[in-house]
């Protein structure tokens, strides 16, 4: 009688999904989803999507800004300056008006201190939103204006 070997077939976790480079946004893209959180009258998501594009961050050092860090006094800066966790080295970025009007306005209304984190988590646990939180937030945003989510990431505002 011979022995079956049979293995058992597991699918690899990746099948069916884009691996590789996300693309990046288009520029109707970009104000779609601007339009969208304006419409929602969604402070903190816009001002995180704003800052996020003029900056060109990686997401672990867009959530992780302070007040301190794009703003001077009571106004936003139009230029900042953040040392980037990964190389070490510093990036100073322009910050439009509309950014700076959204950053504002999520200040305000979020009574942040120059101290505190721009973007605090809500999860004791942690003092900002992390970076799985960031790309959830813009999963949804893709979504909402009828685009397909798999298809972007956190480095598509980065390519922009």
């Amino acid at each position: 009688m011979e022995s079956v070997n049979i293995a058992k077939h597991r699918e690899p976790w990746n099948k069916g999904k884009l691996i590789g480079q996300k693309a990046p946004f288009k520029p109707k893209e970009i104000w779609g989803i601007r339009a969208h959180l304006q419409m929602q009258k969604r402070t903190r998501d816009l001002a995180l999507f704003d800052l996020g594009i003029d900056s060109k961050l990686r997401a672990c050092d867009l959530t992780a800004l302070r007040v301190r860090d794009v703003q001077q006094g009571e106004r936003v800066a139009s230029r900042a300056i953040v040392l980037q966790r990964k190389t070490q080295r510093p990036l100073q970025f322009e910050i439009t008006p509309a950014t700076r009007d959204a950053v504002e306005a999520w200040v305000r209304q979020a009574r942040l201190q120059s101290s505190d984190y721009l973007f605090p988590s809500r999860n004791q646990k942690s003092p900002h939103i992390c970076t799985r939180q960031y790309g959830r937030m813009l999963c949804g945003w893709v979504r909402a204006i009828g685009l397909d989510p798999t298809s972007y990431g956190t480095q598509s505002m980065r390519r922009y």
